[in-house]
């Protein structure tokens, strides 16, 4: 969620960014590296979560530093886009409000704080649902938690800053009264609901993926993709679809996944950190997983996996294999049941198959292993060292048929019973 919303600021430039995290959180300060953190503790509310911030970006919010801005974001609310965090930041600035809150009108308002507007229009007060009267009750107009602070008046706002409350918190929605009492002007913009909706459960979590993926499918469609049923289609933020590819039903994307133009990705296929060429045909069932790169036109079939592999142009494997930690060369025919035996127990080992080779059915290739340019494996051989170019190798044992023995078998067999 986290990473969302850094997305949104980006395309704004942001002369620096500080992200304030909870003791014990150094998986998210990994995480969002190389954006900066700062350690909120003990938690002492959300005003001085943005105290904490804002001594770690020092100097540059000075009335005489860089930024003109301070946006107060959380990191639960992925839905933003840049979009709307750019004209809150036009409001601010057209106005030279010292604060614009963003507002929203939400199906249910109950759990929000009301926004108290004078007859101006201006922001006088934002009221906690807890501490609402019938009156504050009675707005629909609710506080969507993000600002837009004039940086020369920021740091002063936040220091000024009391506790006086039940959980003995600094409150950054009392930033507009210290504001108001000092003659410095509050604003309002309304923003779309769905973009400001915060996630604090399970099921929150759920609908804000549910809205997520409605826009990656239109913004996929839109670039020229064709979604046979985009409803049953789940994509990643990063998933790069070309011109003109085709995903049928029930197909999942990871992180990481490039798909090159017209390419087809037949139905409930699992693809990701994986690059797909021009032209290529994946699946039914097929699975590709992270340091896959299939060139244009290749074809990957139904049951097939792949992993830390790159086949080149016009390679076929179309049914019920494995090939991991592999190159394949271009033009080469895998047989249904291959798989690449690259685990000995202890390391991974490589394969290597040569341009325009035949790889017979059911064929196991123990790693490391390497097979020349235009060389044909026998089905179901079990390939222990290296074949040369051109060669016909057959590992397997000998069929040995012995006449009538079946019926003497089971003649023998049915007496012991």
């Amino acid at each position: 969620m986290i990473m969302h919303v850094l997305a949104a600021l980006e395309p704004l430039e942001p002369v620096a960014t500080t992200v304030v995290i909870g003791a014990q959180m150094a998986e998210v300060a990994r995480l969002v590296a190389p954006v900066s953190s700062a350690v909120q503790d003990p938690p002492l509310g959300t005003g001085d979560a943005v105290r904490v911030g804002l001594e770690a970006l020092g100097p540059r919010l000075a009335p005489a530093g860089e930024a003109e801005d301070l946006l107060v974001l959380f990191g639960d609310t992925p839905l933003l886009t840049a979009e709307t965090l750019a004209r809150l930041l036009v409001d601010r600035r057209a106005s030279d409000a010292a604060i614009v809150v963003a507002a929203l009108r939400p199906a249910d308002p109950a759990a929000y704080g009301r926004l108290v507007l004078g007859p101006d229009g201006s922001l006088e007060q934002i009221v906690e649902a807890a501490d609402a009267g019938p009156r504050e009750l009675a707005i629909d107009l609710v506080n969507g938690g993000i600002m837009a602070l004039a940086a020369a008046h920021a740091a002063a706002l936040v220091a000024a800053l009391e506790r006086n409350n039940n959980k003995a918190e600094f409150y950054l929605t009392d930033i507009v009264g210290v504001a108001r009492r000092r003659g410095l002007a509050c604003r309002v913009v309304e923003l779309p609901a769905e973009e400001l909706a915060g996630v604090n459960t399970r099921a929150e979590l759920a609908a804000a993926e549910a809205v997520m993926q409605q826009r990656l499918r239109r913004r996929a469609m839109s670039e020229g993709a064709t979604l046979v049923a985009p409803e049953t289609v789940f994509l990643c933020a990063d998933t790069r679809l070309g011109r003109d590819v085709v995903v049928e039903p029930n197909v999942w994307f990871g992180p990481g996944v490039v798909v090159g133009d017209g390419a087809r990705i037949r139905s409930f296929s699992h693809i990701e950190g994986a690059r797909v060429g021009a032209n290529a045909i994946i699946g039914p069932y097929a699975r590709l997983r992270p340091g896959t790169v299939l060139e244009e036109e290749v074809h990957v079939g139904n049951f097939v996996e792949i992993k830390e592999a790159r086949l080149g142009v016009g390679v076929k494997a179309n049914h019920l294999s494995y090939i991991g930690d592999s190159a394949v060369g271009a033009g080469t025919n895998i047989g249904a049941g291959t798989i690449t035996c690259n685990y000995d127990g202890v390391n991974k080992w490589r394969t290597t198959i040569g341009e325009r080779a035949f790889i017979g059915s059911n064929t196991a290739l123990v790693a490391p292993v390497t097979v020349g340019d235009g060389a044909i494996i026998a089905a179901g051989s079990v390939v222990t060292h290296d074949v040369p170019a051109d060669a016909l190798t057959l590992a397997r044992g000998r069929q040995v048929d012995k006449p009538g023995r079946a019926a003497e078998l089971r003649s023998r067999l049915g007496r012991k019973r």
